[in-house]
């Protein structure tokens, strides 16, 4: 089954074609690698994908509903949850503080509950915190639950970003470059992470540049170049693709 489908994506920028005529579809529980050279419209697709930009033309159906005219919050709320290349978490509240954030964008509350506090509202309240803290042990945070986000390590608060996406239940999580800055360890960690997500029935889009990450969990790989997709496969297919190799290395290298 896909999940997801995009035809003839495309975002302008004025005179600049962001991404070109992208079409692809995801099929549920995949873990598919958005890859290409720096500028090649990747964060501007997943922008399209959240909301975050609207598309010039073209659509995109999350499971067979058509989501291009939505907002974030209207996306986020449909079950596509995503992190950011630069670190996004709030900062002066605590690891724990920062999941619930990803669990409060799934709560409904009445304005009495709201205001008063009453038992209906505890106990939401309690689910959440409780529900907070799973997140955390299944990133293996869970020891830092009280210090502030921006107290951890690097490679901690992308880990906690992760969580914090996972934390608003999606069925879809885009990862814009999760590994982007971290060591060897550190990688191999997220690596594993993100292969659990998966095990979860979650479906992961990521965009990454380390090509051993890619290679090694994806199932599928969508290369962009100048907005436009070249090409489309298995890591064994695009690894091996002229286009791809063009793209990254130059004719010169490859004649």
């Amino acid at each position: 089954m896909f999940i997801l489908e995009t035809k003839a994506l495309t975002r302008h920028f004025g005179g600049i074609k962001a991404i070109e005529d992208v079409s692809f579809k995801v099929r549920e529980r995949s873990i598919v690698s958005i890859i290409g050279p720096n500028g090649a419209g990747k964060t501007t697709l997943f922008n399209c994908l959240t909301g975050i930009t609207k598309p010039t033309r073209g659509s995109i159906k999350f499971m067979d509903k058509e989501i291009s005219g939505l907002q974030p919050h209207e996306i986020a709320n449909l079950g596509i949850s995503r992190t950011f290349q630069n670190i996004r978490l709030f900062s002066e509240m605590s690891v724990i503080e920062n999941v619930m954030v990803g669990q409060h964008t799934r709560m409904r509350y009445d304005l009495f509950s709201a205001i008063f506090h009453n038992s209906n509202f505890l106990k939401k309240e309690q689910n959440i915190l409780q529900n907070a803290f799973e997140y955390l042990e299944f990133i293996g945070l869970q020891n830092f639950a009280d210090m502030r986000a921006d107290s951890l390590p690097y490679g901690s608060q992308r880990r906690l970003e992760i969580a914090r996406a996972l934390a608003a239940e999606p069925a879809i999580i885009l990862l814009d470059e999760p590994t982007a800055g971290m060591n060897p360890s550190e990688t191999s960690e997220v690596m594993a992470l993100i292969k659990n997500i998966q095990e979860l029935g979650k479906t992961i889009i990521l965009i990454e540049h380390d090509m051993h990450l890619v290679m090694g969990i994806s199932d599928r790989i969508i290369v962009l170049d100048h907005g436009v997709r070249i090409a489309e496969g298995k890591p064994e297919q695009v690894r091996n693709d002229p286009l791809v190799i063009e793209a990254y290395l130059g004719k010169e290298a490859i004649n």
